[in-house]
């Protein structure tokens, strides 16, 4: 049920309600007792919609996710709140009061915006994901700010407004898309709109090449929690400017073109920039505080022989330095008594579950290892140690 009208009903609603946490084992039951006494096909659509619901909890929160409406695509694709939120901020701080926000999903930006203080012009030309994107306003009480347009971005006349927010569908019928000409709408018109507005801000994928950013633009990519998110074409900011942006917080490391670091042996200490630090190139701000150098000129790993803490990586005290052998590692493990293993790996085509699962079939122990699958001026190496702790 792609309608989402008679959810909006009295009857809907109660029934909502009465799915709420229904767990997927009891669904059947449940659905067989409510089939009594409403029409089936609203059952199955409050069943779908409070499987979206416990699904959009991780972004939205579990306030929030329970009185939205969600399509599966919506869920999928939607900003998560904490990040919309860090953006809403950024442009309210720019003087931003109103926003065109094409491309608007079930609206979780438009959401953030409001709840700044911004008025919102929210566009979207899938038709149930517009109307989950009124019923949402309405739902969480902003619908005095944000109004909702089902029409084709390309053809809304954005003049009037102090920014424009673009989001280009990134995924097709085969799944992600990569090439940025390949968005709907494509990333050349977004950047023209943005243009033609005082400020503007064009969601991409964190992958896309550097090289693709227009000079006009100021590139910042974000994580949250130490996953990166997305990166973001800001306009009317700094041109040029490059910044790498973890949440919570907000912490940000701004650019200043440093070259590269050194590659150097490894020390004692093993720096692992955050990934949004590692998209936006500047691991070599990151190491300069920290008299670091790379273990490898293809690898984004930072070494050092101090501890000096830094939001923008997490350190660990490495131990152990072998070449990669299977067989030595199990017999280090066992040696050492381990009982929990973390593998990670940059620049090493082994899966780190495969791994764990020859090295350590059962616990040796209760020592807690990490083991870095990496290069080392070229050659497979593994790297053993922990986190750092001062």
């Amino acid at each position: 049920m792609n309608d989402l009208a008679p959810l909006l009903t009295p009857e809907g609603r109660a029934l909502l309600d009465a799915v709420h946490g229904t767990a997927p084992a009891d669904e059947l039951a449940v659905a067989t007792r409510l089939r009594r006494d409403h029409p089936a096909e609203l059952v199955s659509a409050a069943l779908g919609q409070a499987r979206l619901r416990q699904r959009a909890e991780a972004k939205f929160g579990a306030e929030d996710a329970r009185r939205m409406f969600f399509t599966p695509n919506g869920v999928e694709q939607s900003t998560r709140a904490s990040v919309a939120a860090y953006r809403a901020e950024r442009m309210k701080s720019l003087g931003v009061t109103s926003v065109a926000d094409l491309c608007c999903g079930i609206g979780g930006d438009a959401i953030a915006l409001a709840r700044a203080g911004i008025r919102v012009l929210a566009v979207d030309r899938d038709a149930p994901t517009a109307a989950a994107a009124r019923a949402n306003a309405e739902a969480l009480g902003l619908a005095g700010l944000i109004d909702v347009r089902e029409a084709d971005v390309t053809e809304v006349d954005t003049a009037g407004f102090d920014a424009v927010f673009v989001d280009p569908a990134r995924r097709g019928g085969r799944g992600r898309i990569f090439d940025p000409e390949a968005y709907s709408p494509p990333l050349s018109w977004a950047i023209g709109a943005a243009l033609a507005a005082p400020h503007a801000a064009l969601k991409i994928a964190p992958g896309v090449p550097h090289e693709a950013i227009p000079a006009e633009a100021e590139a910042e990519w974000i994580s949250d929690g130490g996953d990166v998110k997305e990166a973001v074409l800001w306009f009317g900011t700094e041109p040029g400017a490059v910044r790498a942006t973890l949440l919570p917080g907000p912490r940000t490391l701004l650019g200043t073109g440093l070259p590269n670091p050194q590659v150097r042996p490894v020390g004692r200490y093993l720096y692992e920039p955050d990934g949004a630090v590692v998209r936006a190139h500047l691991v070599a701000e990151v190491a300069a505080p920290l008299d670091g150098g790379l273990i490898d000129g293809t690898i984004a790993y930072v070494t050092a022989d101090t501890l000096r803490p830094t939001p923008y990586a997490t350190a660990y005290e490495i131990t152990d330095r072998l070449p990669f052998n299977v067989k030595k590692l199990k017999a280090l493990l066992r040696e050492r008594e381990v009982g929990i293993l973390t593998v990670k790996k940059r620049g090493s085509a082994v899966e780190p579950e495969e791994l764990r699962r020859k090295v350590l079939p059962r616990p040796q122990g209760s020592r807690a290892v990490t083991v870095f699958l990496t290069r080392v001026a070229g050659a497979p190496t593994m790297l053993i140690g922990g986190p750092a702790t001062a």
